[in-house]
């Protein structure tokens, strides 16, 4: 269940600076690595993973009693960028089309000038092949950023960025998925007052009825009740166990008064 994934709970500031696996949870991946063994591998072995959606703090705190703060891929980003750019260093974007990453080279070089940027544009297919993975290490090496993002879509991204992590001489390996987009502008992320709503879910869900509803409406629900159905079998195991402790104590104090109370002989 949810509380396998050892989630993030710290600022951002508080990553190590050495070589680490960043990747983010939300009900949509949760629900996904249930069926992807491959997938779910890959965030269990995340060096930091990032609670990524309001659901995953609800959940956690249902289930754990745990205080969440929700950290998405676009603050991730943020954060990685403000880092580089105060001290100057090189970052590489991997994965999405030539197109979107030049507006993102445009844009960074406004926002962040004091880094250096390296892109590159993978082949659009639902896999590679060992000589496409070849080449996408080696144009990453050839720079070695302090910071490698991969934009591939889950889960296929955390999945490359997983079975590579060691050939590549990176810093932070981040896998953000949708930020490529959200950051070029090609699609549109939630207002500010939604995102701290926390229902920056329902705003992708109207401008993207046909793509989003079925991650949402129905992926939501799917998480929603797995979450219940643990609490109620969290709860139903400590009744049963309270019920067979007490059971045990109320036989022990009968058969101990039973044995040591003296017998009347009439």
């Amino acid at each position: 269940m949810l509380r396998n994934y050892a989630l993030f709970n710290h600022p951002l500031k508080e990553i190590s600076q050495s070589k680490v696996l960043i990747n983010t949870l939300n009900a949509y991946s949760f629900n996904t690595v249930e069926n992807d063994a491959d997938f779910q591998d890959a965030l269990l072995h995340s060096d930091v993973l990032l609670p990524d959606g309001v659901s995953v703090v609800w959940a956690m705190h249902m289930l754990t009693g745990e205080k969440l703060h929700k950290i998405a891929g676009a603050d991730l980003f943020t954060y990685e960028m403000e880092r580089i750019n105060e001290k100057g260093g090189r970052c590489f974007f991997l994965g999405s089309s030539e197109a979107t990453l030049e507006k993102i080279i445009k844009r960074a070089a406004k926002d962040y000038p004091n880094v250096q940027i390296y892109t590159y544009s993978p082949p659009f297919k639902p896999s590679f092949s060992d000589e496409d993975d070849e080449s996408m290490i080696n144009a990453v090496n050839a720079v070695e950023p302090e910071v490698l993002f991969v934009g591939m879509t889950a889960p296929k991204q955390e999945k490359w960025a997983f079975h590579h992590f060691k050939q590549l001489r990176v810093g932070h390996v981040c896998c953000i998925g949708a930020v490529f987009d959200f950051y070029a502008g090609t699609v549109k992320r939630a207002p500010d007052w939604m995102i701290h709503l926390g229902i920056e879910w329902f705003y992708r869900l109207i401008k993207e009825p046909r793509r989003m509803w079925r991650r949402y409406l129905i992926g939501n629900t799917i998480f929603i009740g797995s979450v219940l159905m643990e609490k109620i079998r969290v709860y139903k195991s400590l009744l049963v166990s309270f019920y067979k402790v007490g059971m045990k104590k109320m036989l022990d104090s009968f058969y101990s008064d039973f044995i040591h109370t003296p017998h009347v002989k009439h």
